[in-house]
């Protein structure tokens, strides 16, 4: 298969089964890029993931176009980018209709009530790898002498005033990211 046609395959299969929004993607998608096609490695995905998120629109869609752009220029980020809402705009097609039929259904609401803890599930592990990585490095073992502390004192910080303050991501996401740099350049100059 072309390169063409399986990045269009690859993010079809994202969209088509990445339940519960944006960050339910991530683990499809760093399936798809780092597992099986090996279009990025972990650091990178972790990079991409951060610039998906700072950027405006769906954080699937803003990846499917990086990495398409990367692995193959403008013609893959827009058959990438294709790939990714193709079957959300089938799905939404088709489940207008459904919905108008059937939402006052029992059964109707169940299907979506077992899906809600999926999607937590699939955020969840999303979340715990990229922490791992930012965290204790790529390909390091989780253990307290290979824990990077400058990340972990950026992410406690991030933690408390998105959850205290509720700053802005893209706010919290700048400052951490001058004062992390700021104490890696003060502590390489030691």
């Amino acid at each position: 298969m072309s390169l063409i046609l399986t990045l269009y395959w690859a993010f079809f299969q994202v969209g088509l089964f990445a339940f519960g929004g944006g960050l339910a993607a991530l683990p499809l998608i760093r399936d798809q890029v780092v597992e099986t096609y090996h279009w990025l490695d972990m650091a990178t995905f972790t990079d991409l993931v951060t610039i998906a998120e700072m950027t405006p629109g769906p954080i699937a869609l803003n990846a499917a176009t990086f990495v398409g752009t990367r692995v193959a220029g403008l013609p893959g980020s827009i058959v990438a980018t294709i790939g990714c809402i193709t079957p959300s705009l089938i799905i939404v097609l088709i489940l207008a209709r459904v919905y108008s039929a059937w939402k006052d259904k029992a059964a109707f609401q169940g299907v979506l009530d077992g899906l809600r803890p999926a999607a937590v599930a699939l955020i969840a592990s999303a979340g715990v790898s990229i922490a791992v990585l930012a965290l204790f490095g790529e390909g390091a073992r989780i253990a307290p002498d290979s824990v990077d502390w400058v990340a972990l004192g950026c992410f406690a910080i991030a933690l408390l005033v998105l959850r205290k303050w509720k700053l802005g991501p893209i706010t919290v996401m700048l400052a951490t990211g001058v004062v992390g740099t700021a104490i890696k350049l003060i502590l390489e100059a030691v």
